[in-house]
């Protein structure tokens, strides 16, 4: 008894101290939740102001160099990143409020048992305030976060508008009962106290008016007519000869029946809208060139694939036989297996006995290739959708896809998609086609010469063949300068450029960087025609201006697709770096809605080339042989692309299972007939220009007056000087500037011939070797 008594006096102990704190502990906890929740407040509220400044600095949050412009710098622009963009939008200030509470709980030391309540129904008015904002304000995301948004855009998907709304009427009834013990009965008494005493005021006024004017009882009174929107001062209506002295503006009498003339215009217009739609129809994007021809089968060639796959009975018996008498070596049964014979793999379905292990027979995949003495075998255990395991087997004489047979294809013909794209067949031979808009941005990766090129030629053809040039829009980078030349023949009908340009085609690096960020502008500038015409998609936006809902005097325009197409991805990161990985990660998030598309090649597929903030943004994967299963990895999240055959055998991703294709082969003088083919067919006047912009690297061609240089010129032209370094983040650490500021200070100074010009990555040259040069150069200026 006295040993029971020993060990149970320590377990008491423990817990009194685990389920309590102590005063002094709940004074520390309680001013640190305070003071969270006072950082978290002006955090968010910094946030709306700056978020678009601090946006790139979220991927750069190690780098102390680097200064965000929320009051809280880094910690405040990325807590605040999560909360409210990532989380639930305005909601998210009830998290402070929250905190606060609790401290306060904790540092005056008061009963915490109603803590618990306040925090279910704080979270419970997190989540509906971020639906019921997603809902109603659908333009701008921001507001109910990426949360609200998103659960929104889900529940819309199986309720429709009317459900939603129904369900956040309901909640909110339920919030409304629970919480503020709301009842019919209350709401009807609030109203008859209410109308009470409006009646009692109004009584009031009516007998202080009979005191003020007993000799002009007689006279009818003076009546309210309507407020100007100007100064809110009352217009008033004389009537019985009345003499009444009005302000100045007379015309603001009449401003009702203003208003009611512009509400009768608006009908009018609507009226002329709907009579336009029926007398001329529709509005047609295309009639401009009306009389286009799509390109013929004719010009592409079948490649001897024309009779189809033959089957060579004798190679199928014999990889069977080998694969079976590989498993029994290692005691593993087969209950059954077939095939199915696909361009250049046919693929063996397997069932195994009962008790086997998957995983012994994926652990087996260097012995079955060693066996078939074949390259690219492929263990795919399970087979998704099916109770098989597959095994990949290149076929000894493979057959081409060639475009011709996929463009032919009735999958292909017949598809109803906004972008289609024939990329070529699968192992059952069927042919693969999928919408670009719905990927909605492509990355493909692959080692030197396996097919990375045609697969570009094969999106291109696939889009040429089935869109007119009044849909859709391409801008090619192409940094090696000869795989999309062939395409400069379409420039007036197909390509996109800036105003600036010469060639549509895009080969030298600082015009790319220009490039990206003028598609950002017009990107901004599609979504605001989008806010205006209170729409969500591009779909839906030419849809309506097609139904001439949408007045052209207003900006409103047919607006076509379009596609950035950027070849060998790698070099551009290499160059430029962020500068380009910017831009594309924010076109990546945000240009979908709008049309624009990106597909983007690469021939060296590491961590640096594709870092995450790109891979996040591009679901819809193609990866043609690497030399690595970490390569694989970097592309697919998966093994696999390392045992492909090559020759343009690739496995193509988005999201979810990954396929196995066989890509359509086109050759270059089959691009260049399509490309002959439309070039000779009357065009635009012009290739369709995009927003002008100006980047950091055009200061020589600005000349900024002296006058109008920045207050810190000279200060700045001392710190490169000294330093020896062209940069504006120098300039942004030593004399703690902005951005922009230290941006313009730079091309002020490359202006006055102090640093050299923009060259990417690297920081630019100083040409003033010491501070008596550039007193020197000061003072001749100022003469």
């Amino acid at each position: 008894m006295a040993k029971k008594r020993r060990k149970s006096k320590p377990t008491t102990t423990k817990k009194n101290v685990s389920l309590s704190l102590s005063k002094k502990n709940k004074i520390i906890l309680g001013s640190l939740l305070i003071a969270l929740s006072i950082a978290l407040f002006f955090s968010f509220i910094s946030f709306y102001f700056n978020w678009q400044a601090d946006q790139s600095l979220l991927t750069e949050f190690a780098d102390r160099n680097a200064e965000a412009q929320n009051l809280l710098n880094k910690f405040g622009a990325a807590i605040s990143h999560f909360f409210m963009y990532q989380g639930f939008g305005l909601a998210s200030f009830i998290f402070p409020i929250l905190l606060a509470v609790t401290g306060l709980y904790l540092f005056l030391g008061l009963e915490r048992n109603s803590l618990w309540g306040k925090w279910i129904w704080g979270l419970i008015g997190v989540i509906w305030i971020s639906i019921a904002l997603g809902f109603f304000a659908l333009d701008k995301p921001l507001l109910g976060g990426l949360i609200g948004y998103e659960m929104n855009d889900f529940l819309q998907d199986y309720m429709g508008k009317i459900g939603v709304l129904l369900l956040l009427l309901f909640s909110l009834t339920v919030i409304m009962v629970r919480l503020f013990d709301f009842s019919p009965e209350g709401i009807a008494a609030l109203v008859k106290s209410k109308t009470k005493k409006i009646k009692k005021e109004m009584s009031a006024e009516k007998t202080v008016q009979s005191t003020k004017l007993p000799l002009e009882e007689k006279e009818e009174p003076i009546v309210v007519d309507t407020y100007t929107h100007k100064k809110d001062i009352p217009v008033l209506k004389q009537e019985a000869g009345l003499d009444v002295n009005l302000p100045k503006e007379e015309e603001n009498v009449d401003l009702s029946l203003e208003v009611q003339k512009v509400a009768e215009e608006k009908e009018e217009k609507d009226i002329k809208a709907e009579k336009l739609v029926k007398d001329f129809g529709e509005f047609d994007p295309k009639l401009e060139l009306g009389n286009y021809k799509f390109p013929t089968l004719e010009l592409l060639d079948s490649h001897g694939g024309a009779g189809g796959i033959t089957i060579n009975q004798e190679e199928l018996e014999e990889n069977k036989n080998k694969i079976v008498n590989t498993l029994k070596n290692y005691k593993i049964g087969i209950a059954q297996i077939k095939a199915t014979i696909g361009p250049t793999v046919t693929l063996y379905e397997i069932v195994p006995e009962a008790g086997v292990r998957i995983s012994k027979i994926k652990n087996l995949e260097d012995d079955i290739a060693l066996s078939l003495a074949a390259l690219g075998i492929r263990i795919i255990a399970p087979i998704p959708g099916k109770g098989t395991i597959g095994i990949e087997v290149p076929n000894k004489n493979a057959t081409i896809v060639s475009m011709r047979s996929v463009i032919a294809s009735a999958k292909f013909q017949n598809a109803e998609m906004q972008l289609p794209i024939a990329f070529g067949k699968t192992i059952s031979n069927e042919t693969f086609v999928v919408d670009l808009a719905k990927m909605p941005h492509l990355l493909m990766a692959g080692a030197t010469g396996q097919g990375k090129s045609v697969g570009l030629n094969a999106v291109l053809t696939s889009l040429l063949y089935k869109k007119h040039p009044a849909e859709v829009k391409f801008i090619l980078v192409d940094p090696k300068k000869v795989e999309l030349t062939l395409y400069n023949k379409i420039e007036r009908h197909f390509l996109a450029k800036l105003p600036d340009s010469e060639e549509a085609i895009i080969t030298d690096n600082t015009k790319v960087i220009n490039t990206l960020n003028s598609l950002c502008i017009e990107m901004d500038n599609r979504y605001e025609l989008l806010k205006l015409a209170m729409v969500r998609n591009i779909k839906e936006y030419n849809t309506k201006f097609k139904a001439r809902k949408l007045n052209p005097n207003d900006g409103h325009k047919f607006l076509p697709y379009i596609v950035l197409v950027i070849d060998e991805f790698a070099d551009l990161i290499m160059t430029a770096g962020k500068e380009v990985e910017a831009p594309i990660a924010r076109l990546a998030q945000l240009a979908r809605a709008i049309g624009i598309h990106l597909i983007i090649a690469t021939q060296r597929p590491s961590v640096n080339v594709i870092t995450g903030l790109i891979k996040a943004n591009f679901p819809a994967r193609i990866a043609f042989r690497v030399t690595s299963k970490i390569d694989s990895r970097t592309i697919l999240d998966a093994q696999g692309a390392d045992q492909l055959i090559g020759r343009g055998d690739m496995l193509f991703t988005q999201g979810n299972d990954v396929t196995r294709l066989q890509c359509a082969f086109v050759d270059t003088p089959e691009v260049a007939k399509i490309t002959e083919y439309i070039g000779s067919q009357r065009a635009y006047p012009d290739a369709h220009l995009l927003p002008e912009y100006v980047g950091e690297d055009s200061g020589t061609s600005l000349d900024y007056d002296i006058a109008d240089r920045d207050a810190m010129f000279r200060d700045a032209a001392e710190v490169i000087v000294v330093a020896q370094q062209g940069s504006a983040s120098l300039i942004q650490r030593k004399l703690k500037l902005g951005y922009n500021r230290a941006g313009r200070i730079i091309d002020q100074l490359e202006a006055a011939g102090i640093v050299g010009p923009f060259e990417g990555s690297k920081a630019r040259q100083v040409l003033v070797p010491d501070m008596y040069a550039l007193d020197q150069l000061l003072q001749n200026e100022s003469k």
